[in-house]
């Protein structure tokens, strides 16, 4: 497999993001970076495209102050994580499997996972997949499809556009799927993880790996099928916070909340003013409404 890793010189600059770097290797001469503060309960909050844990440099010191240990990765393929060049290096269940060797490197229990994007595709599977080792989940803004689903308008223009875009711009994206007005310095740090195109295979392939029946590039429907099978008899508490401005996953949250047992009774809430990246747009609210649920 070959792989590029960032040049640690291009993340020096940035701003608001002060957290000591980790790495784990999660396969052969593959390494995952990512955040690790504070004390307390285990909260482990993972991003989806093309977004890395500076998404969450709003969120993490709250957390950390309200008494948690915050652990933010940096999924393979983005931020300061390695990077393979070969868009099939890179699949659904790999996703899971590298997320499960963190875990398992840190030896995490009782975790609080909270999971946006393709955070919540890979994350939600993750839980299914070792109940035992969560003990709350929040979902914000993601879902995971099942059998008998079809992708909505939004989702296909979106993969449309990842896939042939000459100029896969990830500040761009992150700029579309945010109602606030991002700064250039903001910008520059989503781009900062991918210098030039030979980084960004990872990001590219994400809304491919995305499966809905008649249209499962790599055979995960079957996963999903069963990781919902766990999911709909989940009695553990089960949140939804969504933003009020995402077209891609408007409306899921209320199919999380028909379909989860934990779900029942939960402080459920749709955040105003938030888009896609819902952590750029109210991040501090987030933080506060997580802290609280976890909490109780």
């Amino acid at each position: 497999m070959n792989v590029l890793s960032t040049p640690t010189s291009l993340f020096g600059n940035i701003r608001d993001y002060p957290f000591c770097p980790h790495y784990c290797e999660v396969a052969p001469g593959l390494n995952m970076h990512y955040v690790d503060e504070g004390k307390g309960k285990t909260i482990l909050l993972l991003h989806g495209e093309p977004s890395w844990s500076y998404l969450y440099r709003k969120m993490i010191p709250i957390l950390v102050e309200a008494g948690f240990r915050t652990i933010a990765p940096d999924l393979i393929g983005f931020g300061k994580s390695d990077k393979p060049i070969e868009p099939s290096a890179y699949s659904f269940e790999k996703h899971v499997t590298w997320l499960k060797a963190l875990i398992s490197h840190l030896k995490l229990t009782d975790i609080n996972l909270f999971c946006q994007d393709w955070g919540g595709l890979a994350g939600l599977r993750l839980a299914a997949e070792n109940e035992h080792l969560f003990a709350t989940i929040t979902a914000s803004n993601t879902f995971v499809p099942r059998t008998g689903m079809k992708a909505n308008e939004a989702f296909l223009k979106w993969r449309h556009f990842s896939q042939t875009t000459p100029h896969f711009h990830a500040g761009g994206v992150l700029q579309m799927g945010t109602v606030s007005r991002l700064s250039d310095e903001v910008i520059a740090a989503y781009d900062a993880p991918f210098p030039d195109d030979s980084y960004k295979a990872g990001a590219r392939i994400f809304p491919k790996l995305v499966p809905f029946d008649g249209d499962d590039f790599d055979n995960q429907l079957p996963a999903c099928d069963a990781a919902w099978k766990v999911l709909e008899r989940w009695e553990k508490p089960f949140l939804t916070l969504f933003g009020d401005s995402d077209p891609i996953m408007h409306g899921a949250e209320t199919y999380f909340q028909a379909k989860v047992p934990g779900a029942q009774g939960q402080p459920h809430r749709i955040i105003k003013g938030a888009g896609h990246f819902i952590q750029e747009d109210k991040g501090e609210e987030l933080a506060s409404t997580l802290a609280d649920f976890i909490g109780s």
